[in-house]
């Protein structure tokens, strides 16, 4: 995880200013608060929010590792990789990759999601159930790729350290 410290983070309530207090009033649970209608829906149901790509790479990269000198989990990997294709074929599957690639420390594969309701609300909810034993690091696709694989990353089960000196030397070559 990087250190939070290195990054500057813009109020969360930019464009909402001056409006109307947020009434106290419980809702019928007796413990969440009741909201004001919004005019509409909010646009992150649309398009991811900037400045997260909406275009060929896809807004969020799904990475999904294995330990390839465990025979179990490998066959499990393979198993969920075929899974993945057969149920969710609009999306980017890449090959498995049975080593190291990139920052990534062990075998994976990639799967690309592209909308923020149909994809990614539904195909984040089906790994959580479905990845088993496997490790699995989701991230954002914006033009700063080590916070995106660090800060702004997401992890269900064990995270596992990344090579980041990978993006230390495509920094140094821009």
């Amino acid at each position: 995880m990087a250190d939070p410290s290195l990054y500057i983070y813009p109020s969360p309530l930019k464009g909402y200013e001056g409006l109307e207090p947020l009434p106290n009033e419980k809702a019928e649970d007796g413990q969440s608060y009741v909201n004001p209608p919004a005019e509409k829906k909010s646009e992150a149901y649309n398009s991811f929010v900037a400045p997260i790509t909406n275009g060929i790479r896809g807004g969020y990269h799904v990475h999904i590792y294995f330990l390839r000198s465990n025979e179990e989990e490998t066959q499990f990997a393979i198993e969920l990789w075929e899974r993945v294709r057969r149920e969710f074929p609009e999306l980017r599957i890449y090959q498995v990759w049975d080593k190291p690639i990139g920052p990534h420390p062990v075998a994976m594969f990639e799967v690309n999601l592209f909308t923020p309701a149909e994809q990614f609300g539904a195909f984040i909810p089906w790994l959580l159930i479905n990845r088993g034993p496997l490790s699995v690091l989701i991230h954002p696709n914006t033009d700063e790729e080590e916070r995106d694989h660090t800060q702004r990353a997401t992890w269900m089960g064990q995270p596992l350290p990344l090579n980041l000196e990978i993006f230390k030397r495509m920094a140094v070559s821009k």
